[in-house]
């Protein structure tokens, strides 16, 4: 391997030190191929570089690294720990990543003489009480469904809670106590606040016994109403436990791990056990796995792969089997508790290395227990969550077979013939304007049998006739693929690349923005095909790329025909066809896409008079006048500073601060 790497690179290895530390592996074109932890740095990373690892997939990585980075550490703990915190953040193509855009929401308890129960997602402050995290905004919901049945706290907001003067519909429910209205004193209002907070926290058996203190307390006094409320309560309550499975005095916060591993794809189903109560389940799914577990297999650093497995309930385990379902766990259980709080005992469907378990302790601050082959309840828990997770894989698993049959059928439908089916890349332009305001055109990317959102491009269209859809498209186009045309172009013309500067034979694959797709749909019939084959023309690009969606008759979906730019008959699919269902979704995404940032781009003119406001002296009054004088902001902004004070109320100095605001 070392004849394809630069002297440089090489030089940098042959210098790291005999420690701990964290490596990262870049391509030619900067990006990270992956990361890795090592107890010996040295070690480690000369092995990718002396040994031969033939045409396996780490030989496939190595051939493409220019760039080497390095951090030292002072454990592996600490390793392992930055280790995942790389991976989350620089997504490497060769390492097993999980993505989780979601944040947790929580159950609050906001700081106030009353304290309120709401629904919260976001970052936490210290002057509340937070419960959580939960699994989903369901649980938090039944959750808090549960508190107003038991405990009667209030969930309305402090606006409409300060400005009560009798008292809502819950109240008359039984879902709040109506402290708005002062039916129910400070004191016991607290009182109930603090048993929710127990109960919440798995105190359900302290929370009985103090009910039942205060319901005693009632009966002696002859305050039978009191007393008979919370006698209502300790029913509720009993109730709640009988139906939702609590054991009193089990586990309170336990976090329930099970992986499955099929056709190349894995999930890690974790059930959240919070206060005694099962909240129910969230599914991951992670990406990259084949390639991260054939690297992980490849590596020859012996000392790695070594190492003390985690005992389960009263046994001692043997060492980590290195498995596809450990390595995936592992990864997630390094990448999850980042930023999300870690609870005391996690249940895992497989044994995992000691050091992970005391990485995360450390990282939490408290002892974490991994409980492996576990008994009881959470055994029961554990089969519940190995159930889900094999059902969610096999969800995911057919609706992956589906997106890529409708690729397979469009492909054969247009007659293509792609190298790789799952980066068939599908770019669909729409124009978008209401009676030529606010024009704009959209760009819409599908790769890898899915819409990639993150690609999504907008163009703001100006210097056209307004209402011009065949130069609002020309104009997209060009600036869309004017550009890569010429970088096509100049990589035509280069020589090929040889032995320059110790890259080898291999050149650097192309980056995703010198690469045209493999089919460009166009929403519109042969006004708009003829338009892009005019621009692709001039840009000397494959006519045979274009592919316009012309609406069919009394443009009812389904009828839609395919119209080509290459002299092609024009083609229709079948309502019921695969392919069409495929075209369709783009078409209407591409759509949407174009129609939303159009309405936001014309609600922005629109609202522009707000501007106006914004001027010392001018009210709604001469707002109003200056906008009808001149039909809008735009106008007002056009107008010079005499005709300004021509408005009525608009003194010459005024017209000049309008003036110089605008402008």
């Amino acid at each position: 391997m070392s004849d394809v790497h630069s002297d440089q690179l090489l030089s940098e290895v042959a210098a790291l030190p005999q420690l701990p530390g964290v490596y990262r592996y870049f391509d030619a074109a900067g990006a990270v191929l992956y990361v890795g932890k090592a107890r010996n740095l040295k070690k480690r990373v000369a092995n990718y570089f002396q040994k031969s690892h033939g045409g396996t997939r780490i030989g496939h990585m190595i051939s493409k690294i220019v760039r080497m980075e390095t951090t030292v550490v002072r454990s592996e703990a600490e390793a392992l720990l930055l280790e995942n915190n790389l991976i989350k953040t620089l997504k490497p193509r060769y390492n097993i990543l999980f993505r989780d855009d979601k944040s947790y929401p929580y159950l609050k308890i906001a700081s106030h003489a009353f304290p309120r129960l709401a629904y919260y997602r976001g970052a936490v402050d210290k002057k509340h009480r937070y419960f959580g995290p939960y699994p989903s905004a369901w649980a938090v919901k039944e959750s808090i469904l549960l508190l107003q049945k038991v405990f009667r706290l209030r969930t309305c907001e402090d606006t409409v809670y300060a400005n009560r003067t009798r008292p809502c519909l819950l109240y008359q429910i039984k879902r709040c106590s109506g402290p708005c209205v002062g039916y129910i004193a400070p004191e016991a209002y607290a009182q109930d606040v603090a048993s929710a907070e127990a109960f919440l926290m798995g105190d359900t058996q302290l929370v009985l016994s103090k009910l039942e203190q205060r319901m005693t307390t009632h009966a002696e006094k002859l305050e039978f109403e009191q007393a008979a409320e919370l006698r209502n309560q300790m029913s509720a309550i009993s109730r709640v436990l009988h139906q939702q499975s609590i054991e009193i005095a089990s586990d309170k916060d336990v976090d329930i791990l099970a992986v499955k591993v099929q056709g190349g794809k894995a999930c890690v189903n974790l059930a959240m056990v919070r206060g005694g109560r099962h909240l129910g389940d969230r599914p991951y799914f992670p990406v990259h796995v084949d390639d991260a577990t054939q690297i992980h297999h490849g590596e020859l650093d012996d000392e790695e792969g070594e190492g003390e497995g985690e005992a389960g309930e009263g046994n001692t385990g043997p060492a980590v089997a290195d498995s596809i379902e450990v390595q995936v766990l592992e990864a997630f259980i390094a990448q999850h508790y980042i930023d999300v709080p870690v609870p005391s005992t996690l249940v895992l469907s497989h044994l995992v290395g000691r050091e992970l378990i005391e990485a995360i302790s450390v990282q939490a601050g408290s002892r974490v227990t991994a409980v492996f082959q576990p008994r009881e309840q959470r055994r029961h828990w554990l089969e519940m969550a190995e159930t889900n997770a094999g059902l969610q894989l096999a969800r995911l698993l057919a609706e992956e077979g589906s997106q890529q049959a409708r690729t397979r059928a469009l492909a054969d439908a247009l007659e293509l013939a792609p190298d790789d089916l799952d980066n068939f890349r599908i770019e669909c332009f729409d124009i978008s304007h209401t009676a030529g305001e606010a024009t704009q055109a959209s760009c819409v990317v599908f790769e890898h049998h899915a819409m990639q959102n993150r690609e999504y491009r907008r163009y703001n269209i100006e210097g056209i006739t307004p209402g011009d859809d065949y130069a609002a498209m020309r104009q997209v186009l060009l600036r869309r693929y004017g550009k890569l045309a010429e970088v096509l172009a100049a990589e035509t013309d280069a020589p090929p690349v040889g032995d320059a500067e110790g890259v080898g034979s291999d050149a650097p694959p192309k980056t995703k923005a010198a690469r045209m797709p493999d089919l460009v749909l166009v929403d519109g019939g042969k006004g708009q095909v003829s338009m892009a084959r005019e621009v692709f023309g001039e840009l000397g690009l494959a006519l045979s790329l274009i592919v316009g969606v012309e609406k069919g008759e009394g443009r009812k979906v389904g009828l839609e025909e395919l119209v080509f730019a290459d002299g092609r008959e024009k083609v229709y699919l079948g309502k019921d066809s695969a392919a069409l269902m495929l075209v369709a979704q783009i078409r209407d995404e591409a759509h949407r896409f174009a129609i939303t940032g159009m309405r936001a781009k014309r609600a922005k003119v629109r609202v522009g008079g707000s501007q106006l406001e914004d001027i010392p002296g001018i009210g709604p009054k001469r707002r109003a006048r200056l906008l009808q004088r001149f039909g809008g902001i735009r106008g007002v902004a056009a107008a010079s500073v005499e005709d300004i004070a021509s408005v009525e109320g608009i003194a010459t100095d005024l017209a000049e601060e309008i003036y110089k605001a605008l402008h």
